[in-house]
């Protein structure tokens, strides 16, 4: 039964567990692979269909499947996380296993060739990208487990994943630049070309900075505490717990409420994300790579500048001033009238009007994650006052399962609206507008809807400050009479 204190008359901020901007600094560059990765990846998949010759289906079941694979076994991974008694504590060492798997798995993923057959580059790709999505697991479940337990104070939860956002930002400014290297004839004589060997350039740094955190985030040893055994006699009673920490999880109305909303809006906006290029190129420069420029880079680029400099530090402001859930209904309202602009300022042979419509669009998924991952921390506690358990690992898990099972649907999806309004890369605009048109109004209507229903669901959340600092106090006094 879940506990209420809505009665309590603890209004007033508590501060407790301060953490450092070093701290801060080491989480943050964590999520900067964790987003550097997948960004480029949804670069990269578009050589997939344009130059290895990938269908809407193939396309759709390379997206879908290793993401229900990730899905699958982040819950496993987030159990065994929260119940590993290590000197090292309960987090460090798969970080740092995980971060190793992505870079090597990233590499050979890409080492793709025209000179093969569609179904052995198809087949290739899909298995090396399973093993990819195992580090994922290996590396983001612990690490987002990290994030959760830094701090137990209520807006210095959202500041360190405003600084781990802010940060982690800079992915997708530097991943758009990828449209232009890759169509750089001077540099690579052909897309495929390109990614091989840039595979190497974004595998290697990125699988430095997803060390860091394992390297410095300090953590106390957990070697003398009483967890769930982790040996193989043990593994049909996990996974009963695992299923068991679900349904608790889920009877929490909160966290059914911020994994719903964010299902929504991540992944009605992933959908249609990977259409940007086509959109760009085909809608504004009549499928003419070439006249296109940097417009591609550009969108991308911009929209990230406007989430660092802009979004970011307005979400922090107002989540201090007004509260998490007026400051997530604000910035999402702001984004629905982005996605409305870019309607009507995607206009054939002028580009540049696209640019006034960024730093509204860019509060969607620029504020999601800061506000969100901060939530989730709330509702850890609400979890901890009924069950008397910590199980970061467990509720990350459950929040990204929520989070990759979208993004595999999401994927299909963007597959889907490429078959079905009958686009095709190799024909011009003029051959095929109203397939054009049709990806165009995907790209601006659907992620709206899914970010009003969002709203919808988020309406009556209600882990206000007051709420947060009463149940922490509640946790400080069983704390002090065990």
């Amino acid at each position: 039964m879940e506990v209420s204190l809505k009665t309590m008359s603890i209004t007033k901020t508590i501060t407790r567990n301060k953490v450092s901007t070093g701290q801060k600094v080491a989480f943050g560059i964590g999520m900067l692979a964790n987003q550097m990765f997948p960004a480029i990846l949804g670069i990269f998949m578009v050589v997939l269909v344009k130059s290895l010759g990938f269908n809407g289906w193939m396309w759709s079941l390379v997206y879908f499947f290793p993401r229900i694979f990730d899905a699958i076994t982040d819950p496993i991974m987030g159990f065994i996380s929260d119940n590993t008694k290590s000197k090292w504590g309960r987090r460090r060492q798969y970080v740092f296993i995980g971060a190793i798997m992505m870079g090597i798995a990233y590499i050979f993923m890409w080492q793709l060739f025209k000179e093969n057959t569609l179904n052995y580059n198809f087949w290739y790709f899909f298995l090396w990208s399973i093993v990819f999505y195992l580090g994922l697991t290996f590396f983001s479940v612990p690490y987002v487990a990290m994030g959760y337990e830094m701090s137990d104070d209520f807006h210095e939860r959202t500041n360190i994943m405003a600084v781990a956002q802010w940060i982690g930002q800079w992915a997708w400014v530097i991943a758009p630049w990828f449209w232009v290297i890759m169509d750089d004839k001077d540099l690579f004589p052909s897309s495929d070309v390109a990614v091989r060997e840039l595979a190497y350039w974004v595998a290697i740094p990125c699988t430095i900075c997803a060390m860091v955190p394992a390297l410095f985030i300090k953590s106390k040893s957990t070697a003398d505490e009483d967890y769930e055994p982790l040996t193989l006699s043990n593994i049909g009673g996990s996974l009963e717990k695992i299923l068991e920490s679900f349904k608790e999880a889920f009877k929490i109305k909160e966290f059914r409420k911020l994994c719903a909303a964010t299902f929504l809006i991540f992944n009605a906006f992933n959908t249609v994300a990977a259409l940007t290029y086509f959109v760009i190129v085909y809608k504004l420069f009549n499928g003419d790579v070439a006249a296109t420029g940097i417009w591609v880079a550009l969108f991308g680029c911009l929209g990230a500048l406007g989430t660092t400099f802009i979004v970011i530090p307005a979400v922090t402001w107002m989540s201090r001033v007004m509260g998490k859930k007026k400051a997530f209904l604000l910035s999402q309202g702001i984004s629905v009238v982005g996605y409305i602009m870019l309607w009507f300022l995607f206009v054939p042979g002028k580009p540049w009007m696209y640019i006034i419509a960024l730093p509204f669009f860019s509060f969607g998924i620029g504020s999601l994650f800061t506000i969100m991952m901060s939530m989730t921390a709330d509702v850890i506690d609400i979890d901890e006052l009924n069950s008397g358990l910590r199980r970061e690992g467990i509720f990350g898990a459950i929040y990204w399962w929520m989070v990759k099972v979208g993004f595999a649907i999401a994927g299909g999806l963007s597959g889907v609206i490429i078959a079905v309004v009958g686009f095709d890369p190799d024909l011009v605009t003029t051959d095929q507008q109203s397939a054009v048109d049709g990806l165009h109004a995907f790209f601006c209507f659907f992620p709206m809807i899914g970010t009003l229903l969002a709203m919808y669901i988020m309406r009556n959340y209600d882990v206000t400050e007051a709420r947060a600092n009463d149940i922490r106090a509640e946790l400080d006094k069983r704390k002090k009479e065990l």
